[in-house]
């Protein structure tokens, strides 16, 4: 129950006919959404549109309850997985809950029921980890007396129902009678083109889908650092490289270019892992040994820009002849999304990391995220910023691109900005008396070349 399948499961529920269990361990960290689901309420915070109305809808009409007692499943005529699917410090992917889901369900299926994992997993999963749990302990046969079929969701935090409705749906069957059945169920829900395939190649799809973004992402910020170094707005580059028209009557000839945004870090359950789980397919299952550089030098290109940021914070406080042993620095913006409470792999708690041990203090203002083990976090943004040597940019939350200037400087101990999203005009900053830096800004090596 999160933030796939909570939307899916109301979705699901609204359905006529359709009668919805959601499964949640009631553990120390979530099981508190048992009890808020059944009672018509929505766990996610942050703008997410007609899901709190649909969720209070299908409770309030019996069609969806929510419990920990996974024996559901012996009633279930279609199972749909979504637990995560981490990878750990080796970049080894953590199917942990993936096992005890699959052992459960395969403890409890009936015979004639469809399982759907739509969690994301690493091309081969489904086939070589999942269905061989699912048959021994059925004593089933996937593709004969069970369908088996991989699925994925393309949804973000802040357009989950929207996404989940009208984004193109990839259904990869296990055998083709697994896949039109897969197909047949999601017409109950998805408004756009369903596209059949295989389980692999659906799978492969997924991850590289999220390896492609994370790439981009990564180009964006070497092309950040480029700009900083050669003094100019990397936002202005992106800009205009991105004016380059799309013309469909000839588009081979005349493709548009679409730069992506570069920042502070890259979070969010998926692009964080998804090139770790594709080399890892490879490694595991594939023929022979493929060459992944570019994948591999992008993730750890974004995964290093945290560290820039604490380059530029260090940089903007030495400006002002503070020392960052001496600093207390704010943090603005927790979720590694804008306008959302979604922290997963949220960059921001890397920088968090950084900062802590070689601080004097460090505290993080998010508007959504009231608390996260380890963090001092406030959703109070005068208390965050009060007295602070530096105010550092993590989320770009709509919160943030009203603070006035005049006020912040005034709130502050120093007038120190470190922008990782591109919510402050660098010109006003400086002119308005700030020690400023930002990711791909330029203006700071003009700066600091006077200072």
């Amino acid at each position: 129950m999160g933030y796939v399948g909570i939307p899916t499961a109301a979705l699901l529920a609204d359905v006529d006919g359709f009668n919805v269990v959601g499964v949640q361990r009631r553990s120390k960290r979530s099981g508190w959404k048992i009890d808020h689901l059944n009672a018509g309420k929505s766990p996610i915070e942050g703008d997410e549109p007609g899901l709190a109305e649909l969720i209070e809808k299908v409770v309030g009409n019996g069609s969806f309850t929510v419990t920990e007692d996974v024996s559901v499943c012996k009633d279930a005529d279609v199972i749909l997985i979504v637990v995560q699917t981490p990878v750990d410090d080796n970049h080894v992917p953590q199917y942990t809950s993936l096992k005890e889901v699959s052992q459960s369900i395969g403890q409890h299926m009936k015979k004639g029921s469809m399982v759907i994992i739509e969690s994301t997993v690493a091309p081969g999963t489904t086939q070589y980890f999942v269905k061989p749990i699912l048959e021994e302990l059925s004593g089933l046969k996937a593709g004969e007396d069970f369908n088996l079929v991989f699925s994925y969701e393309r949804v973000m935090a802040g357009r989950l129902l929207h996404n989940l409705r009208n984004m193109p749906k990839i259904v990869g069957g296990f055998t083709p009678a697994c896949t039109e059945r897969g197909v047949a169920f999601y017409k109950n829900i998805i408004q756009a083109e369903i596209y059949p395939t295989s389980t692999l190649t659906a799978e492969i799809s997924k991850i590289t889908e999220n390896a492609y973004r994370d790439v981009n992402i990564a180009f964006a910020n070497e092309i950040a650092l480029i700009c900083e170094s050669l003094g100019v707005n990397v936002h202005e580059v992106r800009g205009l490289v991105n004016s380059l028209p799309y013309d469909p009557s000839n588009p081979a000839k005349n493709p548009y270019r679409m730069m992506h945004i570069p920042g502070a870090g890259v979070g969010g359950h998926c692009l964080p892992k998804d090139t770790w789980l594709l080399k890892y397919s490879i490694d595991a299952y594939g023929k022979n040994d493929v060459p992944t550089n570019v994948l591999v030098e992008s993730r750890l290109a974004n995964d290093y820009m945290p560290l820039h940021m604490k380059e530029l914070i260090e940089g903007a406080l030495k400006a002002q002849n503070v020392q960052l042993i001496e600093a207390r620095i704010c943090i603005l913006g927790f979720a590694f999304l804008e306008d959302s409470d979604d922290t997963r792999n949220t960059p921001a708690l890397t920088l968090h990391n950084i900062l802590k041990p070689i601080c004097r203090e460090v505290i993080v203002h998010d508007p959504y995220v009231v608390a996260y083990e380890g963090v001092t976090l406030t959703t109070d943004l005068e208390e965050a910023v009060k007295d602070r040597n530096c105010v550092a940019i993590a989320t770009r939350h709509r919160e943030y691109l009203d603070i006035k200037l005049d006020w912040l400087k005034k709130m502050l101990a120093t007038p120190v900005i470190v922008d990782g999203r591109n919510v402050f005009n660098p010109e006003d900053a400086l002119s308005s008396g700030f020690s400023f830096r930002g990711v791909g800004i330029g203006t700071n090596t003009k700066q600091s070349k006077k200072e």
